[in-house]
This record gives structure tokens, C-alpha cells and sequence, in this order.
């Protein structure tokens, strides 16, 4: 067992003008499956870095560890994947081979062009090079991105059933609620350390949060009283300053105006108040530094327009193919207001297909029937949206969109502001991603149509969206690999087997 010692870690990149972590204090065991979890922007893949040394930093580090990083940088995916992985790492032939077994590959994949694998399938290769090396330290960066259902359930079982430890980043909860037994939140100003899988972290996060809000709200009223109480101190000794000039005598009626006794009784009064007043001020602050940063989840909105059409979709013995090659058999389904229909099945089996077939851009060949209503508004979430460029107020302006919905909903997702100003192109994917999400947002439309929403995406903004359906109960057909998510919206799915996959079933 190693340890890994965090001391008054402070860190912050140049040009957000914001402290990531600040006198960050945290001692890790290496035998731990730890899942790290927080916000988009608050430090999760640069945490790791950090811990790799990549970049400067204020405050210590200790462990007696080395660390191999996952995703390893392929540079020449032409090359057989045997040779790929060669050049990663060196290893032994049957550890590789006892790996691919583990993960349910066939090891014949060492012998294709790695460029020619699936997302899945490269998924898998590279974390077996993270588990064949039993010295290394592992720190695995969002390993479920492009594994479909199936794929992400042998992942979490394969890391299970690994004795040694790692860091974890992952936003899918159903994933890290099987495979971590600790959890490190980045949350707002602090690094907190949960003992437990994911259910837990939430159970007690929710329990602590709550009790914080509590103490919130009193310190609140507090200072609330306190800041009427010096405000009332203040206006009475103001009013005693006026108190000092004294009274003008009266022609006549023997009244004597001493204006320098007067004087120097509200000069002590005076001080009296102005000493009462720096002790409120000292108790406001003292106060005020006790509130608590709490993370708060602000509610999106989604320009949602019920239609007067009970039936929106109607397919009818759809089939989709490719070279004469069916992707599934022919299927049938119907969408009817108010119903969120999720399509689920294995990578490659034609679930984008469907939403392409349904834009009108699918390229291959097509038989079956639709029905729908006529100019049906649509809002789509696509998978790949490299195509949006610009800045966010020509890329308002291009779709059209409410500037102002959109820039709402991309604060409310979590977007810095310092990103505002920037080309599309030029932000990070989880920016673009939740660019692509805020649009659809904006849009207003009968039916959303949604194709892995999730990609990039933190466990809060998975969060909002959730209660966002479930409060507004839009019209949706969503492809999404994420378990949590499909069980809180969806109110149908729809399965695809392969025609094979369906043929062994009967």
C-alpha cells in the first residue's frame, strides 16, 4: 500500500482569472478504486495532470508512484493495432492476450488496422495496455465515451475485478456506482473525500448539503439583523452629531445655548456608536466567512411548443441498410405526444441511423413508411457538430435563436464566461457539446430529437436535464447509453438486434 499526499496544492491557469484548487489539502491510498467527480471546468483532468506533473503548481505532491494515463496518444492509428500497442508500452504477449479475454475480445483485433477499429473496440485495447503493466499507477479519463450498453457493463466488471487500484473520471453514475469503492468531489472551493460507490457519495452529499442550506439560511438571517441593527446604530449616531452644534438660545427666554458642553457629551456619544458599530461590521464579516459555497443546480428551460397532434411519428417496417447489407429487422414504432422513446441496442446496430434516416440525410438504402404531421417543428441534438462555427451571437443569429435563451441555458450548463467571447471552433468539446444542447434548448419545437446528449456532459448537468424532462414532459425520441438517465426519462425504448443477433434469438 502507497499513499499519494496532496499539501496546500494552488493552481490556476493564466487565463481564467480563477484559482482551481487553493491550499488543497488530501491523502489518497493507491489501493483505492476512486472515483474523481465535479463539474465541466473545475479540474478533473487537470488534477491528473497535476499528479503526472505536467504542470506548474504551488504546494507539494508526494507519493511513490509512477502513473500511466488513460487515453494513451496514438500517433499512427494505420499501424496494426499489435504494433500500436508496442510502441505504448512494452508487455508481454500472453498478459495482452489474458486482457483481450477479460474485456471479451477476440485477440485476432492485435492483427487489424488500429484506424479500423471501432470507438469501443480502441477503448478497450488501450485500457487493457493500462492493466498489463502491474507497476503503474492508473489514471483513467472518461473510459465509457463511444462504448454502447453492453460494452461499458464487461468494462465496469473487467475493473471490478482488478486488485490494484486507480483514479476514475467518469460521468456516467451507473458505471462509477459499480466500479469505485471511494469517491473525491471537486466541488466550488474544496476537495472532498467520500468513502463509498457513487450511491453513497450521493446519499451523503445530499444529507450535507442540506444541513449546510439549513445553517445557510440562519447565518443569513443573522446577518440579516445585524446588518438592520448597525444600520439603526448608525442613523442614531448620526443623529447625535447633529447634537453637538447645540440649540439656538431664544431672544428672551433666558435659555443659555453651552454648545461646548453639548458639544463634548455627543463627541462621547459619538465614539460610543462608532465602536458599536466596527463590532457589527466585525461580526457581519465573521458571519459571512461561515457561509458555506454551496453548489447550486439552476433549472434550464426548454422552448417546448405542444402540438395539437396526439401522433407524431409513425414508422412502419422500417429497414436500413448498407451494400444490400440490413443493419436490423424491419421495425415499427409510434411516438405520440408527451412520450420520450429511448432506442437502445449495440454499436453499429442503427440507432443514429434512424435519427439520420429521419433528418433525411441517411445515405445508404431505405424501405418502410412514415407518417407525421406536416411542418412538424424538430430540434435535434446530433452527435457530430463540428459544423458550428462563429462566434455564440453569429451562431444566434445563423439558426435562429434567442441570444439571450441561449447564452441562459449555456451559464446555467455550467459554461465560464470567460469562453463567451470565443470562436465555436476553437472551444474545448465539452464546450461544444453544450453549445450543440443549448441550441436545441432554444429551439422551439413539437418534438426533440436527441443522439447521446450525454457525450461530455457532467453528472450535474445529467442532473438538470433530468428534472427538466421530468417537469416539462416534452415530446422525445433520445439514443443514450447512459442506464440512469434512460430509467429517469424514458417512457418507452425501443431495441435493435442485429439481424443476426435476431435470428440466434429464435
Amino acid at each position: 500500500m502507497s499513499t499519494i499526499e496532496i499539501k496546500h496544492l494552488t493552481f490556476g491557469y493564466d487565463n481564467q482569472g480563477t484559482e482551481l484548487f487553493s491550499d488543497a489539502e488530501l491523502t489518497l491510498q493507491t489501493e483505492w478504486k476512486l472515483g474523481l467527480i465535479g463539474r465541466n471546468g473545475r479540474g478533473k483532468t487537470t488534477l491528473l495532470n497535476l499528479l503526472q506533473n505536467k504542470l506548474p503548481y504551488a504546494g507539494t505532491i508526494q507519493h511513490q508512484v509512477s502513473f500511466t494515463y488513460f487515453p494513451q496518444a496514438v500517433t499512427d492509428p494505420t499501424q496494426l493495432t499489435y504494433y500500436v500497442l508496442q510502441e505504448l508500452t512494452d508487455f508481454e504477449d500472453w498478459k495482452i492476450q489474458r486482457e483481450l479475454n477479460l474485456l471479451q475480445l477476440d485477440p485476432e483485433i492485435l492483427w487489424r488496422e488500429f484506424g479500423t477499429l471501432s470507438g469501443g473496440e480502441q477503448t478497450k485495447v488501450l485500457l487493457v495496455l493500462l492493466f498489463v503493466d502491474e507497476v503503474n499507477f492508473p489514471l483513467i479519463d472518461e473510459p465509457t465515451n463511444h462504448l454502447d450498453v453492453v460494452a461499458r457493463k464487461q468494462v465496469a466488471d473487467y475493473l471490478k475485478q482488478k486488485r490494484q487500484g486507480f483514479i476514475l473520471v467518469s460521468h456516467d453514475r451507473s458505471f462509477v456506482d459499480q466500479v469505485v469503492d471511494h469517491v473525491l468531489s471537486i466541488e466550488k472551493s474544496r476537495l472532498v473525500l467520500y468513502q463509498g460507490n457513487f450511491s453513497v457519495y450521493e446519499e451523503q452529499k445530499g444529507m450535507r448539503d442540506r444541513y449546510e442550506q439549513e445553517q445557510n439560511q440562519k447565518l443569513k438571517k443573522e446577518i440579516g439583523r445585524l446588518k438592520q441593527t448597525a444600520a439603526d446604530k448608525a442613523e442614531w449616531s448620526r443623529g447625535r452629531e447633529k447634537d453637538k452644534y447645540g440649540k439656538p438660545s431664544v431672544k428672551g427666554s433666558g435659555a443659555i445655548g453651552d454648545t461646548g458642553a453639548i458639544g463634548a457629551r455627543a463627541a462621547r456619544v459619538m465614539k460610543k456608536a462608532k465602536n458599536l458599530e466596527r463590532r457589527m461590521d466585525n461580526q457581519i464579516s465573521k458571519k459571512e466567512q461561515l457561509l458555506k459555497d454551496i453548489e447550486y443546480i439552476d433549472p434550464l428551460t426548454i422552448n417546448y411548443q405542444p402540438t395539437h397532434h396526439k401522433l407524431l411519428l409513425k414508422v412502419t417496417d422500417l429497414q436500413l441498410s448498407y451494400e444490400g447489407k440490413p443493419l436490423f429487422d424491419p421495425l415499427s414504432f409510434e411516438l405520440h405526444q408527451g412520450q420520450r422513446l429511448a432506442i437502445q441496442g449495440a454499436n453499429g446496430s442503427g440507432k443514429s441511423s434512424i435519427i439520420r434516416w429521419l433528418q433525411g440525410t441517411f445515405d445508404g438504402e431505405a424501405t418502410g413508411e412514415i407518417l407525421r404531421p406536416q411542418q412538424l417543428a424538430v430540434s435535434y441534438v446530433r452527435q457530430n457538430y463540428e459544423d458550428n462555427q462563429g462566434t455564440l451571437i453569429e451562431f444566434a443569429e445563423s439558426h435562429p435563436l434567442n441570444y439571450q435563451d441561449l447564452l441562459n441555458n449555456l451559464k446555467k450548463l455550467g459554461f465560464e464566461r470567460s469562453v463567451f467571447q470565443n470562436p465555436i471552433q476553437d472551444m474545448s468539446m465539452g464546450q461544444r457539446k453544450r453549445v450543440e444542447l443549448a441550441k436545441s434548448l432554444a429551439t422551439a419545437a413539437e418534438l426533440f430529437i436527441w443522439d447521446e446528449p450525454l457525450n461530455y456532459l457532467d453528472v450535474f448537468n445529467q442532473e438538470q436535464l433530468e428534472t427538466m424532462i421530468t417537469e416539462v414532459q416534452p415530446t422525445m425520441l433520445i439514443v443514450e447509453h447512459d442506464e440512469t438517465f434512460l430509467k429517469n426519462v424514458a417512457t418507452e425504448v425501443l431495441y435493435l438486434s442485429k439481424p443476426s443477433e435476431a435470428e440466434d434469438k429464435k
